[in-house]
C-alpha cells in the first residue's frame, strides 16, 4: 500500500503542496548557502530564460571560458516559466514546502525532479557526501478548494522551527514567501497575488497578516495535504 500522500494526482491548471525532507529526517539545509543556493535553482528555474543574452555572451570574444560555460549550461538547462507558478514557500533546516500551480500535467514532476538533482549533487560536493539526500521522492498533493488553498498557504508560513541543527531563530526568520505577502518584499517569482485577493488590504482585522498569525489555525481543511509525522 502506498505511504500518505505519495500518489500524485497530475492535472492541468492545478494547485499543488509540494513537500520533502531529508533522509532519516536528517538536516539538508546546514547554513545560509544552502538556503540561498536553493532559492537561486527556484529563481533560475521559474523566471524567463533571457537566451538573447546568453547567445550574445558566448558569442562576445571579451566573455571569460568561464562565462560562456555558464551561459551554455544555463541555455541547455530546464526552464518552467510559464508552466509552474510559485505561490508559496517555506525552507526549513530538514525539509522544504512550495505551494505551486502548475498549467501542464506533467510540468511539476519535471521540475521537481530537476530541482532534487540539482541540490543534491550541489549539497553532496559541498559536504563531501554520496547518496540521496531526500527520504524518498518528493510528495505533490492536490489542492481541490480555496479553502484548502488558503490554508494551507498559512500552514506554510506558520511552519514551527525544526529542533536540529543550526535552525534559525524564529519561524518570521525561516527563508520563506511571507515577507512578499506582507509587501516587505517583492520576488519577482513568487506570486502571492492570488491568495491576497480572499483579503482586505485596507481593514486588519481581515488582513492576509492577521489571517496568519492568529491562534486561532484550524488544520482540518488541509489534514491530508500537510507532511507526515
Amino acid at each position: 500500500m502506498p505511504a500518505k500522500n505519495s500518489t500524485k494526482e497530475y492535472l492541468e491548471n492545478s494547485y499543488y503542496h509540494i513537500y520533502n525532507r531529508g533522509v532519516e529526517k536528517r538536516l539538508i539545509f546546514l547554513d545560509e548557502q544552502d538556503y540561498s543556493v536553493f532559492l537561486s535553482y527556484l529563481k533560475e528555474y521559474l523566471l524567463p530564460k533571457n537566451t538573447n543574452e546568453l547567445y550574445n555572451i558566448i558569442s562576445n570574444p571579451n566573455s571569460s571560458w568561464r562565462e560562456k560555460d555558464k551561459a551554455n549550461k544555463l541555455l541547455r538547462m530546464n526552464n518552467f516559466f510559464g508552466k509552474i507558478t510559485l505561490l508559496a514557500y517555506c525552507l526549513m533546516p530538514n525539509h522544504f514546502h512550495l505551494l505551486v500551480k502548475q498549467t501542464s500535467a506533467n510540468s511539476i514532476d519535471v521540475f521537481m525532479n530537476s530541482l532534487a538533482t540539482r541540490y543534491t549533487m550541489y549539497f553532496n560536493k559541498k559536504y563531501k557526501r554520496v547518496g540521496t539526500l531526500y527520504q524518498a521522492q518528493y510528495k505533490a498533493v492536490i489542492v481541490s478548494t480555496d479553502e484548502q488553498l488558503l490554508c494551507l498557504s498559512r500552514y506554510i508560513h506558520h511552519q514551527d522551527l525544526a529542533s536540529q541543527g543550526n535552525a534559525l531563530r524564529s519561524w518570521q526568520a525561516q527563508p520563506s514567501s511571507y515577507p512578499d505577502y506582507l509587501g516587505k518584499r517583492k520576488t519577482e517569482w513568487v506570486k502571492p497575488e492570488e491568495i491576497l485577493s480572499f483579503f482586505s488590504k485596507t481593514n486588519p482585522l481581515l488582513s492576509y497578516k492577521t489571517f496568519v498569525e492568529s491562534t486561532d489555525q484550524d488544520l482540518f481543511p488541509i489534514t491530508k495535504l500537510v507532511i507526515e509525522d
